[in-house]
């Protein structure tokens, strides 16, 4: 059943007849109600559907930041449908009919934040990572006080770890700690700068896999 906010002439939210109603981004949107398919899937349309389920599920985690971090917004595509676009496009794929991941297509975060300069990482005992990078704070569309972020993905859990600050780019180092039911996995490593006000990153960096200690 639906339901009218605004009088006769508002708009209305839930099923009227063969039309739904709702709210998208603020405007009031009127589309036909959806027929029924009695059709059985073909395997390219199972295969997309996967493809498409994998992507959503490894995004789900970097939703609120990429709110945030993910380019700007296109019109009508907001920053998490763009970040979602570049995954389905470029980065979840099939080999022999097995959906997987292009780890180093991933991008966490894009904007014009200049990005580090001498970025390396190494894994050292209690399942920490080691960060370390040059100061390049004087450079154009950089500061001081930009903050050093990364994103840490566990394939086996299909989890990320997120750790934004307090580290700086003045700091050139960073250690992060990450959980230790994680010992002994491999997980794929990516790494930001944000500015203060986070609301502008860098494009995110890929520095590969590493093996936790």
């Amino acid at each position: 059943m639906g339901t009218i906010k605004k009088g006769i002439l508002g708009g209305f939210s839930g099923t009227v007849g063969t039309v739904v109603g709702a709210n998208w981004r603020g405007m009031d949107v009127i589309r036909s109600r959806p027929k029924k398919s009695g059709s059985i899937a073909t395997p390219q349309q199972l295969l997309q559907r996967e493809k498409f389920a994998l992507a959503i599920k490894f995004q789900n985690s970097l939703r609120t930041m990429q709110k945030r971090l993910y380019g700007d917004n296109a019109g009508v595509r907001s920053r998490v449908n763009l970040a979602a676009s570049q995954l389905l496009r470029e980065v979840v794929t099939d080999v022999n009919g097995l959906v997987t991941l292009q780890m180093d297509k991933v991008q966490i975060t894009k904007g014009e934040l200049t990005g580090f300069q001498d970025l390396a990482v190494t894994a050292a005992a209690g399942e920490l990572l080691n960060f370390t990078w040059t100061d390049n704070s004087t450079q154009m569309m950089a500061n001081a006080t930009d903050i050093f972020s990364c994103a840490i993905y566990e394939p086996e859990s299909g989890e990320f770890f997120v750790k934004e600050g307090p580290e700086v780019r003045t700091s050139a180092l960073a250690e992060v700690a990450l959980p230790e039911d994680w010992a002994g996995a491999t997980v794929h490593v990516y790494a930001f700068f944000q500015n203060a006000e986070q609301d502008l990153a860098c494009n995110s960096v890929y520095l590969g896999s590493a093996v936790l200690i």
